[in-house]
């Protein structure tokens, strides 16, 4: 896993090509996009399994949340910090309140509510109730996020990868940029088996003691 990144981020600093337009400052995008990825698809991770949770009471599915949770606000904060670096030069500013950044900052303080809601409430029932809920509210701002450049007009370009058309990325570009990506996933995936089994020795021992 290590590895991986590290290569990824020689690749990306030494290797890839400057942007014809935008210089060396594009080398940002190499963590800040597989950032943005992760923070979303963590996020809607923790919205469908709160989903199962509510409709089908699958007990793991709130420890699956609490386990990502802490990841996932983790990589919108660095999405957030990276794409106000990457504006400043590109832009000419740090930030605007486009609907591109405000959703992304709306995703970081529903990340923020059901970590807080979790540590507030000692009630494993109510937390669990509760952050469901906030989790679940949440999944309507990431259609927002994922589409607000093509509803709205903003600063952010149109996405040069989706999964209905071939990228638009040169491979000088694409290649490290997706090395990038498989090591943050990586890396995701082992802090995400370490908490998990963290938070399912707390899970056990609170229905002990409260048996």
């Amino acid at each position: 896993m290590s590895f991986i990144i590290f290569f990824g981020i020689i690749y990306s600093l030494f290797i890839s090509p400057p942007d014809y337009i935008q210089g060396d400052s594009v080398r940002i995008m190499y963590v800040h996009v597989p950032s943005s990825f992760l923070a979303l698809g963590i996020f809607a991770t923790i919205g469908v399994s709160s989903i199962l949770n509510l409709t089908l009471k699958i007990k793991i599915m709130p420890l699956i949340g609490k386990s990502l949770a802490p990841i996932g606000i983790t990589f919108t904060l660095i999405s957030i910090i990276t794409g106000s670096l990457w504006g400043k030069p590109t832009w000419g500013i740090w930030w605007v309140w486009d609907a591109r950044l405000t959703s992304m900052l709306i995703l970081f303080f529903f990340y923020l509510f059901y970590i807080v809601i979790w540590k507030y409430f000692k009630n494993f029932e109510k937390a669990n109730k509760f952050s469901s809920i906030t989790s679940i509210i949440g999944l309507f701002n990431l259609p927002i996020i994922k589409y607000s450049v093509n509803w709205w007009n903003t600063l952010h370009q149109p996405s040069s990868i989706t999964l209905t058309s071939p990228p638009t990325i040169h491979y000088s570009m694409l290649i490290p940029l997706s090395i990038m990506f498989i090591g943050m996933i990586f890396y995701s995936l082992i802090i995400f088996l370490m908490r998990y089994k963290t938070e399912l020795i707390k899970f056990k021992l609170y229905h002990k003691k409260n048996k």
